[in-house]
């Protein structure tokens, strides 16, 4: 059977599928709602199940292996709404050698296992499914992003083709950052993205909080959390801050009044997929004990964030502060996108009594990695320079590349006196 779409956009995650689905039985896809994953999921299955249709979900109340198809591999999209579901592929795999089974798609993580019609997960699965992680489209996938600066060349040492690329407004890049990497919205005017964001939000608020049955969650409660965290976007802020902002500019009825209350709906948007946040890195530099612990934060899409506070691109160009912001979250968003590829990680890293810092370092597996300063315009450039030399020198082991990746930028450029790259984010690609 051809599930594929004619209109399908290549993900960077296709090829990962290919390869785990001839290593393992099933895969289990993981990631915020709308982000493509039971499109891509259909590039690769023979058959399917969707487990939204009501007489879908009958059936595999009354016994799961009714829904399971003869072709594979099968998709079950959005098994969580049956738990039972996860323990039967389990056991089906026990019974088969062959590879491939089953692709599971789901958008939300089940409290202790357990959902409202007390079905429990009694297997992890370890040896049989493996979990992949897929966000939402990088500039690269999208076709946004010329690509003649590959990251993996700047590991490998590869030469860099300097010179012009192409002109780069400041409202372009505004634009990606409204748009966002929905699939959906690739090709929906810019105009009108902002509204589709919005709408997201709308109903994270009025109606996916309450997915979870353990308890039942205020919208507007919710509704200023994610307003903090959308003001605080690429920033350390910790809990206690985000608290004390929501405290200090939502009325009573948005307060969120102890801790407990404000981790169990912080808890819920990661259950949701919407938290992506960057961890610190901790090289050999100078003292460890002065190296920040928390963590830098992000929503799954720096569209979300501008949605939660009312943006357009025009706002953004008329508030740069928080333009360089979103901007900053939207390139770390495709890093993070790129090295979830290559099955790395992207970090940060401060030292909290100098202030010496980098907004992304790029960790291969293999412990080789990259420092990357970001600006939204050529202004910051010197700065960034600066500040990756300053890191260079203190830190032990050394960078294999350092980078700065502007927005406003016209030309790729090489840094004679460091070997510093200066890369357009248009030109990107993993």
């Amino acid at each position: 059977m051809n599930l594929k779409k004619d209109d399908y956009l290549k993900r960077l995650i296709d090829n990962k599928i290919d390869k785990y689905l001839s290593i393992f039985k099933a895969i289990q896809i993981v990631g915020p709602k709308w982000c493509g994953k039971t499109w891509t999921a259909l590039e690769h299955a023979k058959s399917v199940s969707f487990v939204t249709d009501k007489s879908t979900q009958n059936l595999a109340r009354i016994d799961p292996k009714y829904i399971f198809q003869k072709e594979s591999p099968q998709l079950i999209d959005e098994w969580q709404i049956v738990p039972s579901i996860w323990d039967a592929v389990r056991n089906e795999c026990d019974q088969t050698s062959k590879k491939g089974r089953f692709i599971l798609t789901g958008s939300t993580t089940l409290v202790n296992e357990i959902d409202d019609k007390n079905e429990l997960i009694n297997h992890t699965g370890t040896g049989r499914i493996i979990q992949l992680s897929m966000s939402t489209m990088s500039l690269y996938e999208a076709g946004f992003s010329t690509g003649e600066v590959s990251l993996l060349y700047l590991f490998s040492n590869k030469a860099i083709k300097e010179g012009y690329v192409r002109k780069i407004e400041l409202n372009e890049l505004a634009s990606y950052i409204i748009r966002g990497g929905w699939p959906d919205n690739i090709k929906t005017p810019i105009e009108d993205c902002a509204l589709v964001s919005k709408n997201y939000l709308n109903s994270v608020i009025s109606k996916d909080i309450n997915e979870r049955k353990d308890r039942k969650r205020n919208p507007e409660k919710m509704k200023a959390l994610i307003q903090s965290l959308a003001r605080n976007e690429s920033t350390i802020a910790k809990d206690s801050i985000i608290l004390k902002d929501i405290n200090e500019t939502g009325g009573t009825q948005e307060s969120v009044q102890s801790r407990d209350t404000y981790y169990d709906y912080y808890g819920v948007l990661q259950d949701l997929y919407l938290i992506n946040n960057q961890k610190g890195y901790s090289p050999n530099y100078r003292s460890s004990a002065r190296l920040s612990k928390g963590e830098k934060r992000h929503l799954i899409d720096p569209s979300l964030s501008a949605a939660a506070l009312g943006l357009t691109s025009e706002k953004l160009i008329g508030d740069l502060k928080t333009f360089g912001f979103l901007f900053e979250a939207l390139v770390e968003r495709d890093l993070s996108i790129y090295m979830n590829y290559y099955d790395g990680d992207l970090l940060y890293f401060r030292d909290n009594v100098s202030g010496d810092e980098v907004d992304a370092i790029c960790e291969m597996k293999d412990g080789s990695y990259g420092a990357i300063e970001i600006k939204l315009s050529e202004n910051g450039i010197e700065e960034a320079i600066k500040s990756l030399k300053t890191f260079y020198k203190n830190v032990m082991k050394k960078p294999t590349f350092m980078c700065v990746i502007v927005g406003h930028l016209e030309a790729v450029i090489k840094d004679k006196e460091s070997g510093i790259y200066i890369v357009p984010f248009t030109s990107l690609k993993p």
